[in-house]
């Protein structure tokens, strides 16, 4: 990531970047594991130029997807959870462990 913003101006204004370098800078921000502010703060790059690359490379950061939950009405009133995952694996609790989220959540 050194040297992205270290290029030569020539004079008051920095000079363009060619595709290859905005390619070059898309691709480190993506691998960087940083957001575009931190990765602009790092660099040197201005927060608008960098996310003008990112569009114009046409892969912004992936939007977020939501998740279609079933509720159900519990079976026996104090007989805990049961968390059903979309791979079919179940994660169930005892009461004991239900009373003490209803306590937690009355704090």
């Amino acid at each position: 990531m050194i040297g992205i913003a270290d290029r030569g101006k020539t004079e008051s204004m920095a000079t363009r970047r060619s595709a290859e370098e905005v390619e070059q800078v898309v691709q480190q921000y993506r691998v960087s594991g940083l957001s575009q502010r931190e990765f602009s703060q790092q660099t040197g790059i201005k927060l608008s130029t960098l996310g003008r690359y990112i569009r114009r490379n046409g892969q912004s950061e992936p939007p977020q997807q939501l998740v279609r939950v079933k509720l159900e009405a519990p079976v026996e009133p104090d007989s805990g959870f049961v968390l059903m995952l979309g791979n079919g694996r179940r994660i169930a609790s005892d009461t004991a462990l239900a009373r003490l989220i209803r306590v937690a959540e009355q704090v």
